[in-house]
């Protein structure tokens, strides 16, 4: 039995003194303890002072790849991480989910903010906003790193997931971490974070481990610092009141139990598949993890015609179920947690199949109350294991009603074959949902499920489940990240975010195309020659394009349109002459022109109007590791030299040094 070990200012520091000793769910040997928590003075204060700094050193784009990097070794080394995940009474399956899926998410972020984010520690929220008619003032929201250390929470039942989804967008922004497990599995959490350490490749400071109390670590919370919780309600209410969270307004991020629904829509008969799919995943929430997850479905609501016949196939499946068909609860402790549960929800439901623990196994337990609307418990009480609670609705407004009986919940599932029916109930349940899934024929071979939170949506929930958001793609990085309002001139607010605005200085030497990324800047633009649109011009296009719509066709029709003085020119023939004026044909560091954003067609062109372009150097992301970039230039068409045609943002890929031509 090996005692474990913190990792706190830069070194793994034996826990001493009196603790707990962890179990193995399956056997009752005790494998791991715990000692005492150390003094947390100087944690967060190593955090913010080396973690901090040494991750805000590295650009996003270079954290991104640490992360990429950490993931691939960790998921060469994961079979040590599935033999602990054993000893948790989780199962190969139930271990998938927690290993693969925690690792999953990092590469996922790893991925999505090379794609997503600009390579710069000052991200712009939105464009600049003009607040003087000249343009000579402006306004920019933008995010930046916090300068402190998030402090994560977490919950026994996902050791390996529950640690790398708060920690991968938290690294992203630059925010060092200090990472809590709860006790039972902190040795699968604690190896781990040794695998992440011996890579070579964490930033000194930038993670810290506790394996056992948090002792006075809140108390030193400060303003820049962010708290990050997952587990019951009633401890998330608890850290929501602690006086350092409340007297520095520490961001807080709860992601709590709640009492997740499953609907069984009105229009499916026993005979649909959407039925066998339904009872299917009740089945699989209440198995998967022994039921021990945060998404498990709690509540299973169901036509008042069609309750018996799915409680029927619901206890053939779980009569079925055998011990070596799922995993255990964690512990003993647990047991009598799901134990106390059960019987508070009795005087309200009865149990149809299932009951008592045996040691740390709980056969699936289906409850029924046949009075939804006069129960309080079911809504109110969760029974944290194998456990759920069948209940009959008339209507579809009345299923709603039952569903948001819950107070908040992080998931709830729909499974129906009528649109109709499926927007009827998302938008009853949306407000009090963080996730709404649907399951029918069409997406069952496709399909996620219910219970699995994915990396490029929202994971949380309002009221109960705690009112937090973690995931849901890079909106999990601006969560780490302060958001300031910027007031000055274009040249400041360029000079601040490094994304040239109008208004602010431009160069004119050479066409900027033939500028490497080491040469070229923001704000370096080319003003073109013009080019006269002819009606020959117009009917060639529409022709060529087969694009004969009538308003460049039919001068008597295009007249008639309330938007146009006479016959015009295609849009996208305006693009495609912008492109003739601006783009320098000869070979140099422009590689690829790879896509338009924000295209806008701001006023007709006729035969006979001119065109010209300003073509501006807007923003410059170099890709660490590559011999190129990313130059985003701010396109402007103008009719006669004044009026604005079209505005887009033009997207290329240009070398970062001069290239070796033939």
């Amino acid at each position: 039995m090996r005692r474990l070990e913190h990792f706190i200012t830069g070194a793994w520091t034996p826990a001493e003194g009196a603790g707990s000793v962890l179990t193995d769910a399956f056997t009752g040997e005790a494998v791991f303890e715990t000692g005492d928590t150390p003094a947390m003075a100087p944690v967060l204060d190593y955090a913010r002072q080396t973690g901090g700094p040494a991750l805000r050193a590295m650009t996003p784009h270079a954290r991104a790849l640490m992360l990429k990097a950490i993931g691939q070794k960790l998921m060469e080394q994961k079979e040590e991480l599935y033999a602990l995940s054993h000893h948790t009474g989780a199962t190969r399956s139930d271990s998938w989910v927690d290993i693969d899926g925690g690792i999953g998410t990092l590469l996922t972020y790893a991925s999505r903010a090379r794609r997503e984010l600009p390579n710069s520690n000052v991200m712009r929220d939105g464009g600049p906003e003009v607040l003087a008619k000249d343009g000579s003032f402006v306004g920019q929201h933008i995010r930046t790193p916090r300068q402190g250390a998030v402090v994560m929470i977490n919950a026994y039942n996902f050791p390996v997931w529950g640690m790398l989804e708060k920690l991968a967008p938290a690294w992203i922004a630059g925010m060092p971490v200090v990472v809590k497990p709860a006790r039972q599995t902190a040795y699968v959490t604690e190896h781990c974070v040794r695998l992440m350490l011996d890579t070579g490749l964490v930033p000194e400071g930038a993670i810290q481990l506790i394996c056992g109390g948090a002792g006075d670590l809140l108390d030193h919370l400060g303003p820049e610092d962010m708290l990050s919780f997952t587990g019951s309600a009633a401890v998330a209410q608890q850290l929501r009141a602690h006086p350092a969270v409340i007297a520095h307004s520490v961001p807080f991020n709860a992601e709590a139990d709640s009492l997740n629904a499953a609907i069984l829509g009105p229009d499916v008969t026993p005979e649909d598949p959407e039925f066998d799919l339904f009872v299917t995943e009740v089945h699989r929430e209440m198995t998967v993890k022994a039921g021990q997850k945060c998404t498990a479905i709690r509540r299973v609501i169901v036509p008042e015609g069609i309750i018996d016949a799915v409680q029927t196939a619901l206890v053939d499946r779980i009569n079925t179920t055998k011990p070596d068909d799922m995993g255990r609860l964690v512990s003993a402790a647990q047991a009598q947690d799901v134990r106390a549960a059960v019987d508070k929800l009795e005087p309200e439901a009865r149990i149809v199949v299932g009951g008592a623990a045996r040691g740390t196994w709980h056969p699936p337990t289906l409850l029924r109350c046949d009075v939804p609307l006069k129960a309080r418990a079911p809504h109110e009480v969760e029974a944290f294991g194998p456990v759920a609670t069948l209940m009959p609705y008339s209507t579809v407004e009345e299923a709603v009603e039952i569903a948001n009986r819950g107070q908040g919940s992080l998931v709830a599932s729909v499974f129906t074959d009528d649109t109709g029916v499926a927007q009827e109930i998302a938008l009853g349940i949306a407000r009090l949902n963080g996730r709404v899934y649907f399951g029918n024929r069409s997406s069952a071979a496709s399909s996620t499920g219910h219970g699995s939170p994915l990396p490029m949506l929202i994971h949380g929930g309002p009221g109960r489940a705690g009112g937090g958001e973690e995931l849901g793609g890079v909106r999990a990085v601006f969560h780490h990240m302060h958001r300031t309002a910027l007031q000055g001139t274009p040249d400041q607010i360029a000079a601040i975010t490094g994304v040239w605005v109008p208004g602010a200085a431009t160069r004119e030497d050479r066409h900027p195309f033939l500028k490497p990324l080491s040469e070229l800047e923001i704000g370096d633009t080319i003003r073109t020659a013009s080019r006269t649109v002819t009606l020959e011009d117009i009917e060639h296009f529409a022709n060529f394009t087969g694009d004969t719509f009538y308003a460049h066709m039919d001068e008597a029709a295009a007249k008639r349109n309330p938007f146009f003085p006479g016959r015009v020119a295609h849009g996208y023939l305006i693009v495609s002459f912008a492109a003739g004026l601006f783009v320098e044909p000869s070979e140099g560091p422009v590689l690829a022109n790879y896509g338009l954003d924000s295209l806008r067609f701001m006023a007709p062109v006729s035969a006979g109007d001119s065109l010209s372009v300003i073509l501006t150097a807007k923003e410059i992301t170099p890709r660490e590791n590559e011999t190129h970039g990313e130059v985003r230039w701010d396109c402007t068409v103008l009719r006669d030299g004044e009026a604005v045609v079209a505005q887009y943002d033009v997207l290329t890929l240009v070398a970062k040094e001069p290239r070796e031509l033939g």
